[in-house]
């Protein structure tokens, strides 16, 4: 009961250390880091500590999907299976109906030739054998009726897996990737030797729009920027939500160059947004942005990249500035 605890109170003074909301996800993973029980995570969580980065909700989810989270991956091997073994029996079905469709041909073609020579005994006997195999048949269109129902009921379930991956990759309130996604797309493309480039995109006031006009109007700022950032890179790069004012993109094979002309363009279209309070009919304040850009180190990985594109974010705001290359 001590120990229990003892540990009860690591996760509170944790959660509280870095205001994280003591949902069910957020006291999982840090009850397994305070518990030692995985040492992935640990190490996951003790680097990220170790070098100051925020550590907030997005975060934690990021990492509940990495180390703890393993219904997904065993959804997925469950339904390759089972096509697998579908794909098997249609296989199976198909050679067996030919073997089966020669097999009566033969039957009906002896049957043909005993009755001309008038062998009565041998052509009854082969009638019987034409009757049992004319079964055989009926039972095989059955079986391949009951084969088109286990189809239908694959392809159902692979769109609930389609669902379910959705879910597991798009963040439900921005319609963004979640951060786990964009690491393990920086490893993609990092073996395959892609050049990449991170975008940095702070929306810098979002806490004001929050404290001074409610949680709901909070929500509507983070969307419609959310929505601005797809509308411009969806195409040429992965925008995802890695903190809960800031969303970073990734692009391959694009220079920091190329990378400024597209952050110009989201904040170009974020600057046109005006949002007029439906109640009182005010002038809600512009949106105000911050980006940073930077460029993939081969032995960087997702987080250590997002950082630099978050500290350039931070000093192109430091410097009024509206955007900032790391390393320029």
């Amino acid at each position: 009961m001590a120990i229990a605890q003892e540990k009860m109170t690591k996760v509170c003074v944790f959660l509280e250390r870095f205001a994280l909301a003591p949902t069910p996800l957020n006291y999982q993973v840090v009850y397994t880091y305070t518990s030692q029980t995985n040492l992935k995570l640990n190490n996951a969580l003790d680097r990220i500590i170790a070098t100051n980065d925020n550590i907030d909700s997005v975060l934690i989810e990021q990492l509940y999907s990495e180390f703890l989270n393993t219904s997904h991956t065993t959804q997925v091997s469950m339904i390759q299976n089972v096509d697998g073994v579908i794909n098997s029996l249609s296989h199976n079905a198909q050679a067996t109906e030919k073997q089966i469709i020669r097999f009566a041909g033969q039957v009906s073609e002896c049957v043909h030739t005993l009755d001309e020579n008038n062998i009565e005994q041998s052509r009854q006997a082969l009638e019987v054998l034409n009757n049992q195999t004319a079964e055989l048949l009926k039972q095989h269109k059955q079986f391949k009726q009951e084969l088109s129902k286990a189809k239908r009921l694959h392809d159902k379930t692979q769109k609930q897996l389609t669902q379910l991956r959705k879910q597991h990759v798009v963040d439900s309130q921005t319609g963004l990737y979640k951060r786990h996604y964009l690491t393990q797309q920086t490893q993609v493309w990092t073996n395959q030797q892609k050049s990449i480039c991170a975008i940095a995109i702070q929306i810098d006031n979002l806490d004001h729009f929050t404290d001074n006009y409610g949680d709901i109007i909070g929500e509507v700022i983070l969307n419609k920027v959310a929505k601005q950032v797809q509308k411009y890179v969806f195409q040429s790069g992965l925008p995802g939500r890695t903190a809960k004012d800031q969303f970073t993109v990734l692009l391959a094979d694009i220079d920091p160059e190329t990378a400024n002309v597209i952050a110009e363009k989201v904040r170009n279209g974020v600057e046109k947004l005006r949002f007029v309070s439906s109640k009182t009919g005010t002038k809600l304040p512009a949106i105000n942005l911050s980006l940073g850009i930077a460029q993939h180190d081969q032995l960087d990985d997702f987080n250590q990249l997002a950082r630099k594109a978050s500290q350039a974010a931070f000093k192109a705001r430091s410097l009024g500035q509206s955007c900032f290359t790391a390393g320029h």
